[in-house]
């Protein structure tokens, strides 16, 4: 039995139960236009969904029922003990269809024609010729119930075999014990023994509807449980005693299964969210004039009830931007050797404790130029920000408030109002948003949330002296750095600290700096004395960076709790949660902490050229280089002012033409130079697995550029430099000293002309 059939059957069952009771109450106050309403909208209900799944004959009993509720309520009957009789029998009807639908999957091959021509007699204002008709009903043992005819209180088919005990008119009803007899109208009764066994419905026994404040409460009364166990398993540390040790574990362990208990009932589908959008697509593909089918996959992935609540939104809004901006009309989707029809797949998965959510479309995709030339003429962004962005920095720019594509504006689209929201509202719950695209191709979006929000785990660190947790979902890995690694292996690039890490710039924010804890810790990068530092590498908006912290604790489960209407405006905290100690810890937010830090830039540009200024020689005559290592052992240098960009490629992204290796660079075709080869004195790194990503200086001039293959970026520093001039062949100016290590000045044009002579006009070669 699928879900849809066990829901209806629970919320029917219920709605019987209620209609016993309200037609006995009817019956004694007919004028009751409040109950005549309920009964009414009950048995509407139950009609419509009885069709909706198939169920034929338990709609046809609904409906004529339905038609004679409507003249009572309407005022051309009035209630009397014959059509309460009848309302009756059609209530114990419906619930006898019920049971056959729970056993065998559908209404059973019963015949209810005799109560249907009732209920069309007393719907024409007939009365029934010698009262009800006269039914009699299977006994059990002639002790339960006596021959003869029943009452016309319950003269129905089917009927239900009457209780031992009532119960009391101020108790809820127990449920019902129904059987389903196989009578009709002048049938004799059967046999004692062969009737039916009693049985209670499996259905309605196994679930019950709980409130959702019910449910809230006992969240937070279980939170406050893992508080206190918390607190325990602190203390445990310091006693010996046995009893005492074992009595904490079987805490822990039942504080464990209960809270997981307890988290699972406001566990659901999310396919509850997902059931309203085929009919979003539909009328929105039809207003837009497109040909759309979706497919859905991971239906049953569950989420908390409050994520559940929260995303809605957000994932609505996506969809009606994939129809509106992304799948293309019917004709040009056939010009471009597409299907008319579009697709949009939604698709739902766990993956390390969170739910990973893909749209993906089949539609045209985005174009990267446009949304710059767009987010500049909104001024968005700066031309300099523009020249220098990423085709994936480009395709975040749909995320700023006020960034829309639309040329017109609709009731759909153009007002540059929501994919902004969208994204601050997927962040408010703890998740991040990333976006793919491939020009001609279609569109993904991909959204990572946690599984709820009331009990998270988390990393407790210690900073300034006051403790603070950090949700476990941002968190890549820990570096914990000695002394002497401090001294030599924190950089400082403009200011700002790096830490290289696997070959990669990590960008470092030092906590205690950030929220103004005491001290500076700038200087344990110099190396003040202190033992160690301690990194908590976190990611933030997809983009990794350092969390200098005091001290590293330990990871635990946190119950989360709201900040005051006072510190709402706090961007780097996320809430707070008491420890085990009693004290109060606040929770970071790290998104809101990393652009507090300038680590992620509003508009997501990983260049560290940004943050650089003018780049032009300082008074003292010092001069700005980027160091870099060309080969195995060498160090090179070139002026900063003829870096155009740094760049990584991931080596399977190199092609050729014709014997030139090149790569797409942002709509062109870009030719690639690798500095070994042209530079007699360096040799070729030894490196050269696929998966590895390749270093790459842009150097653009009259609007072409040239890419320049490096081992790996160093340093951007000041210098004053005298360039002497040595033999060291093609591609070098000269050496000089820097960092306490022999450096070649790297002569870019020399190396640019000895692989592409046509890359410069002739009137500079002759110059």
């Amino acid at each position: 039995m699928d879900e849809i059939t066990k829901e209806f059957l629970v919320e029917n069952y219920e709605n019987l139960d209620r209609l016993d009771r309200d037609l006995v109450a009817l019956e004694k106050d007919p004028h009751s236009k409040e109950t005549l309403a309920s009964i009414f909208r009950t048995i509407h209900t139950l009609k419509g969904t009885s069709g909706f799944l198939g169920f034929g004959k338990l709609e046809a009993v609904a409906h004529v029922g339905e038609n004679l509720l409507s003249k009572l309520r309407d005022g051309l009957f009035t209630i009397n003990p014959e059509i309460t009789n009848a309302l009756l029998a059609t209530v114990d009807a419906v619930r006898f269809m019920l049971g056959q639908i729970e056993t065998t999957g559908q209404p059973g091959d019963k015949d209810h024609s005799s109560l249907i021509e009732w209920l069309a007699r007393l719907n024409d204002g007939q009365e029934t010729p010698g009262g009800a008709p006269e039914v009699l009903l299977p006994a059990k043992s002639t002790d339960q119930i006596p021959a003869g005819p029943v009452p016309p209180a319950i003269a129905a088919l089917p009927v239900s075999l009457p209780q031992a005990m009532p119960e009391p008119e101020s108790q809820p009803p127990a449920p019902s014990v129904r059987t389903a007899p196989k009578v009709s109208a002048p049938e004799p009764s059967a046999p004692a023994g062969e009737a039916p066994e009693h049985r209670g419905t499996a259905v309605s026994d196994s679930t019950i509807r709980v409130d959702v404040g019910l449910l809230d409460k006992l969240m937070n009364l279980v939170g406050e449980l893992v508080l206190a166990r918390n607190q325990v398993l602190q203390f445990t540390g310091r006693f010996t005693e046995t009893a005492f040790i074992a009595a904490s574990q079987r805490l822990n362990l039942i504080t464990t299964e209960l809270q997981g208990s307890v988290m699972k009932t406001r566990m659901q589908p999310i396919g509850n969210v997902w059931n309203k959008l085929p009919r979003v697509v539909r009328d929105l593909a039809a207003a837009c004039g497109k040909e759309v089918r979706i497919e859905m996959e991971g239906q049953e992935t569950e989420l908390d009830k409050t994520i559940i609540e929260a995303i809605k939104d957000p994932l609505t809004h996506i969809v009606r931007n994939s129809v509106d901006h992304g799948i293309e009309r019917p004709e040009v989707r056939v010009a471009g050797g597409k299907q008319a029809e579009g697709c949009l797949k939604m698709r739902a998965y766990h993956e390390g404790g969170q739910v990973n959510i893909e749209i993906t479309d089949d539609g045209g995709g985005i174009d990267y130029e446009r949304v710059k030339q767009k987010a500049l003429q909104r001024a968005l962004i700066s031309p300099e920000q523009a020249a220098r962005m990423s085709d994936h920095e480009a395709l975040h720019l749909i995320f700023l408030p006020g960034f829309s594509t639309a040329e017109k504006i609709t009731n759909v689209s153009g007002r540059g109002v929501g994919m902004d929201v969208v994204k601050t509202n997927i962040e408010k719950i703890g998740g991040m948003v990333d976006l793919q695209s491939r020009l001609g191709e279609g569109t993904t979006l991909k959204i990572k949330i946690p599984l709820t929000l009331a009990i998270i785990p988390a990393l407790i660190v210690t900073s300034g002296g006051d403790r603070f947790a950090i949700p476990q979902i941002s968190l890549l890995e820990l570096v914990r750095l000695g002394g002497e690694q401090a001294r030599h292996q924190i950089e400082f690039i403009h200011g700002a600290p790096v830490y290289r890490l696997r070959g990669q710039l990590l960008q470092l924010a030092y906590l205690n700096q950030e929220l103004k804890l005491g001290t500076a810790d700038k200087g344990v990068a110099a190396g003040d004395g202190h033992d160690a530092v301690n990194i908590v590498v976190l990611q933030a908006d997809g983009h990794p960076f350092g969390l200098v912290v005091d001290v590293i604790n330990d990871t635990e489960e946190i119950v989360v709790k709201p900040l005051g209407k006072q510190f709402k405006g706090l961007s780097c905290f996320a809430g707070s949660t008491i420890m085990g100690d009693g004290r109060v810890a606040l929770i970071l937010d790290v998104v809101g902490l990393a652009q507090r830090a300038s680590v992620v830039t509003q508009v997501r540009d990983r260049s560290l050229l940004d943050n650089a200024g003018p780049v032009k020689r300082t008074i003292d005559g010092r001069q700005t280089l980027l160091l870099f290592d060309a080969g195995q052992g060498s160090q090179m240098a070139i002026p900063l002012s003829m870096v155009a960009r740094l760049e990584e490629f991931p080596r399977s992204s190199i092609e050729h033409s014709g014997s030139q290796e090149v790569v797409r660079y942002r709509g062109q075709i870009m030719p690639l130079i690798r500095v070994s080869k042209h530079v007699p004195s360096v040799s070729e790194a030894v490196n050269l697995d696929p998966k590895q990503s390749m270093q790459v200086v842009v150097y653009s001039e009259e609007g072409r550029s040239v890419g320049l293959v490096v081992g790996r970026m160093n340093d951007i520093v000041q210098e004053t430099i005298t360039v002497k001039r040595h033999a060291h062949g093609n591609g070098i100016f000269g050496s000089v000293v820097i960092q306490d290590k022999v450096t070649d000045l790297l002569d870019v044009q020399a190396v640019i002309r000895a692989a592409d002579p046509t890359f410069y006009p002739a009137k500079q070669i002759a110059a």
